[in-house]
């Protein structure tokens, strides 16, 4: 792991979740498969092993570039811009 530059631009601390489950998956009826959550603004979000892949989705509508895993006991980051654990 290495610390991209989009790191350093994050919010300290760390956003507050919006919410505990992916809202879109909930709005179309589906189950994600593990959440991620944005570390710019707090969106939850399914990650790509997910029918939809929101938290990729939310990535490109809002260039927020590092989200973390929001699964318990996992604590990695991923930069979506860099392609990278961070």
């Amino acid at each position: 792991m290495s610390e991209c530059p989009h790191v350093l631009d994050l919010p300290r601390p760390e956003p507050a979740a919006l919410s505990d489950t992916c809202p879109e998956c909930l709005a179309v009826g589906s189950h994600p498969v593990q959440l991620r959550l944005c570390l710019v603004c707090g969106h939850v979000g399914c990650c790509d092993s997910s029918p939809y892949r929101h938290a990729t989705a939310h990535f490109e509508a809002t260039g927020h570039p590092v989200m973390r895993s929001f699964e318990a006991g996992e604590v990695w980051r991923w930069c979506f811009a860099d392609k990278s654990l961070v």
